[in-house]
């Protein structure tokens, strides 16, 4: 048994966004995850490492308590999650949620144009926060499913 096994959080929102480099609006539903793709209806779904985007809530929390103001999808996250320090997760880690598997591709992302976030409060979290995952199987996904480290 690793030591990772038994992590288990909670999703809190899931959010999606037709166009790159913006915000995520969240879904008050559930969305499908596809298998080699990434969200259904994201702009960032397609064949590469960075599919999914994930972040901790409790990240978002502490970058609010220094007057962040950041709301759910405001860091271009696809999954907005607690209970888990995702940036802490090794590349190649794997998330069950429900039917789909994820696999960490990248922990943290380089920022090369800076976001909505960061032009309004000078910081962002996601290029130290966030992590990426490809898609090993879909499924369906909704605010309350257990995220759980496999």
């Amino acid at each position: 048994m690793s030591m990772s096994a038994n992590i288990k959080g909670t999703v809190v929102a899931v959010c999606v966004s037709g166009v790159r480099g913006v915000k995520k609006d969240e879904v008050g539903g559930r969305v499908r995850i596809v298998d080699g793709y990434g969200v259904e209806r994201d702009a960032h779904g397609g064949d590469w490492h960075r599919q999914v985007s994930l972040l901790s809530r409790e990240k978002v929390r502490e970058f609010n308590e220094r007057g962040g103001e950041a709301g759910n999808g405001d860091f271009g996250e696809n999954l907005l999650v607690a209970g888990i320090d995702l940036s802490a997760l090794p590349v190649g880690t794997k998330l069950r949620v429900n039917d789909a598997l994820l696999e960490v591709t990248q922990i943290g992302k380089e920022c090369h144009r800076h976001c909505q976030i960061f032009d309004r409060v000078g910081d962002c979290i996601m290029p130290r926060e966030g992590i990426f995952a490809r898609v090993l199987s879909g499924g369906s996904v909704g605010k309350g499913d257990v995220v759980e480290v496999v």
